[in-house]
């Protein structure tokens, strides 16, 4: 089945609302950038050269600092453009933007360096404090206004606004796993996923519509006016997948076809495209948070291990005095469990057990088939009165702190995985080992013990698939109440 250009009748990009809407977006992102500049250079005017405790010794010249800066704010507009800030694609998503503005903002500091040293007259001199503060100022202000603006247009995406109607190509296990993951973060992904289109019926349950065959694209497009179309490759034979891509891969297409990679159960790391010998080949990140999402991730637990620890210090050698004084044993008990990459350590916990467990347990049958299918035991016999208090308030995790402190752990991250419970994680084993295992995570503030393997995986992946810095924070403050309500631990 071969659909020719001639028989699907798109408009052009060049004559609809649409475009013509989304020009008139990016020209208003350009005038508030414009603004945002103009701020950070009149701020660093007036904090150079109007404050008392900060004298100039020189001549001041309002009149020159205003032509520099009426001269240098189309150029820095350009800069923006040309690292793709203005770039639908590359707007909207995660830290590239950020990083893009720094880059924009550096350089164009330089060029006010250089247009100083190349133009510089008798009377005048570029300031260099006034430099700095505009380098700055120029990061926080417009920096901070995309960042507020991008609240804004997720908040309007949850409420169904500004999502792009899209299709998804394959109704096979990967067609619906990506279907689910776009449909449950539309604030990210920026579509609204119509439903499935397949020749074949799905291969497991789904709640997602079988909208149609391929035969019925044209009509599926034109009928909910489809902007994006998104390819299960492992749904598809090659000829099928070429025929979509020589239909509807135009230039001219309000169509964007995107292709997934096959690999969706793994690839939950980023991924690389490098071509070799001109061959273009993906290489996959070993790890799921790389770059600056890795330095930030770094910095908050660095931040908040350090915090705590200072910040309960007394009390962690009151719990230390009080395992040793009401139960025999060491006051520390060292779980054996896997990091990140499978690298297994000693995650530290006050111990909450007596030192005869396996003996206590090996009295209760029921017990033991309890612990081997939920990883817990709700009413356990082997913890001491003092260990079902510092498990209720998860108090004997606290000396995990020292395992963040040296990069084993992190504050927030997937349930940590003891090499016994591997066999439970089923095809998301490797995935789960991608981040570090979290002192809490989605899994502590959704029940805590209470949840299934099922939903511990389904909630652990859920993490490491839309990680982002601000939902650590989000999870951090979630923890606050849940530990102190002390539901779900056992």
């Amino acid at each position: 089945m071969v659909h020719t250009a001639e028989s699907t009748p798109f408009p052009r990009v060049g004559t609809t609302f649409e475009a013509r809407l989304a020009r008139l977006a990016r020209v208003g992102l350009a005038l508030l950038d414009a603004l945002s500049l103009a701020a950070a250079f009149l701020l660093a005017s007036l904090l150079r050269f109007y404050f008392p405790w900060w004298p100039y010794y020189h001549a001041f010249s309002p009149s020159f600092y205003l032509g520099l800066g009426l001269l240098m704010l189309p150029i820095w507009l350009l800069l923006f453009a040309s690292f793709r800030l203005y770039d639908p694609e590359e707007l909207l998503g995660g830290v590239q933007e950020y990083i893009g503005l720094i880059n924009a903002c550096t350089i164009g500091t330089l060029a006010i360096m250089a247009y100083d040293f190349l133009f510089r007259g008798e009377e005048e001199e570029v300031s260099r404090a006034w430099l700095l503060l505009v380098w700055g100022f120029s990061i926080l202000i417009t920096g901070g206004m995309r960042f507020a603006l991008r609240r804004v247009v997720y908040a309007l995406r949850r409420r169904g606004y500004f999502l792009r109607p899209a299709l998804v190509i394959g109704a096979n296990d990967e067609g619906q796993a990506i279907a689910r993951q776009l449909r449950d973060a539309p604030s990210a992904s920026g579509v609204r996923v119509l439903g499935l289109v397949d020749d074949s019926p799905p291969q497991s349950p789904s709640d997602l519509p079988l909208l149609g065959g391929l035969a019925d694209l044209p009509r599926l497009i034109r009928e909910y006016d489809v902007r994006e179309l998104i390819v299960a490759g492992t749904a598809l034979p090659r000829e099928q997948l070429l025929d979509l891509f020589c239909t509807y891969n135009q230039g001219n297409s309000h169509l964007t076809l995107r292709l997934s990679s096959g690999l969706y159960e793994i690839l939950t790391t980023g991924a690389r495209l490098r071509k070799v010998g001109y061959v273009p080949l993906v290489t996959l990140e070993r790890t799921r948070i790389t770059g600056v999402d890795a330095l930030l991730k770094r910095g908050l637990d660095l931040a908040g291990s350090i915090g705590l620890l200072l910040l309960s210090a007394p009390f962690l050698l009151l719990i230390a005095l009080l395992v040793k004084a009401t139960s025999p044993g060491p006051i520390f008990y060292r779980r054996r469990v896997l990091g990140q990459g499978g690298c297994p350590f000693n995650a530290l916990k006050f111990r909450t057990m007596y030192t005869n467990g396996d003996e206590i347990l090996a009295r209760h049958p029921e017990l033991r088939e309890e612990l081997r299918r939920r990883g817990k035991i709700k009413n356990d016999p082997r913890i001491t009165p003092l260990g079902r208090i510092l498990r209720r308030f998860s108090l004997d995790e606290l000396p995990q702190l020292f395992n963040i402190l040296a990069g084993q752990m992190s504050l927030v991250g997937p349930r940590m995985i003891s090499p016994e419970e591997w066999p439970h994680y089923g095809k998301w084993q490797h995935n789960l080992l991608t981040v570090k295992p979290g002192l809490t995570g989605l899994w502590q503030v959704s029940g805590r013990s209470d949840l299934s393997y099922e939903d511990r995986v389904r909630l652990d992946m859920h993490y490491i698939r839309n990680y982002t810095i601000w939902l650590d924070l989000q999870i951090l403050f979630q923890t606050i109440p849940v530990v102190l309500r002390g539901k779900g631990a056992y």
